[in-house]
């Protein structure tokens, strides 16, 4: 049937385009470890970057890749507590200390390279914090944008190397490297934005008196939201379990006034 052939030949070209990316992928890996100068092709990349706003809600990544490509289930993101707001380098260090400090508890595999989004600066706290954990560190590697800040002026900052590495915008190794270094940029700012939209959620039904964690809770997961809370009706709040009438219409007043 000409359903099936169709459906055949979208299966052999769906396997074609990913057989062809695995392929690319290698190339940039064996590429990678001939710029670090590795003995073995590396079996697990691990990338770090910070996100916040203006030192606020600030989140921290961990993005893995293995020599196949991401590996989504290892991702990591770390809320980031008790620091002076904005200082990338104590957030840094507290999202690697959290993450190996586990990985050794656990007996678990840590990476060949550690790559860190930032400069020397970032890269020599990274380097103190991994030591303070361990005697023997992965390759550490501190990646800064070009003067420009564009794609393809990257500058790595390797630990133990005084100089700093500048490749080709077409070298298969820093594309591989801005691969990893934009999904650890896309999970920490993902995870920045949840952690906002949470905050703005509870500040606004934090101000309300008598409305204590526990019924703030009940009333978001019974409306869906804050915007759901909002939407409410003074005797669709008085509904609900633990809300007496007085405290529906604070509730209600406190959107509505």
């Amino acid at each position: 049937a000409r359903w099936l052939e169709n459906a055949l030949q979208n299966a052999d070209e769906v396997l074609s385009l990913r057989l062809a990316s695995r392929s690319h992928y290698r190339k940039r890996l064996v590429d990678l470890q001939g710029v670090f100068n590795l003995d073995e092709l590396p079996k697990r990349l691990e990338c770090f970057d910070i996100s916040h706003t203006q030192g606020n809600e600030t989140v921290a990544s961990c993005v893995v890749f293995n020599d196949q490509g991401p590996v989504k289930s290892d991702y990591r993101r770390f809320n980031i507590k008790n620091i002076t707001p904005g200082d990338d380098y104590a957030a840094m260090a507290q999202a690697l200390e959290r993450r190996y400090s586990r990985v050794l508890k656990e007996q678990a595999m840590l990476p060949d390279v550690v790559l860190i989004d930032g400069g020397k600066g970032q890269l020599g706290k990274a380097v103190d914090s991994m030591f303070s954990l361990m005697e023997e560190v992965p390759m550490l590697v501190g990646v800064s944008k070009g003067p420009d800040r564009r794609a393809g002026q990257e500058v790595l900052h390797i630990e133990g190397v005084s100089e700093p590495l500048l490749l080709s915008s077409d070298s298969p190794a820093l594309l591989l490297i801005q691969q990893i270094r934009d999904e650890a940029h896309r999970f920490a700012i993902t995870g920045h934005r949840q952690r906002a939209r949470k905050k703005i959620k509870s500040s606004a039904l934090e101000e309300i008196e008598g409305l204590g964690p526990k019924r703030r809770q009940i009333l978001l997961k019974y409306f869906g939201g804050l915007q759901g809370i909002r939407n409410a009706g003074v005797e669709d709040l008085a509904g609900i379990k633990g809300i007496s009438q007085k405290l529906a219409n604070r509730i209600y007043a406190s959107f509505h006034s």
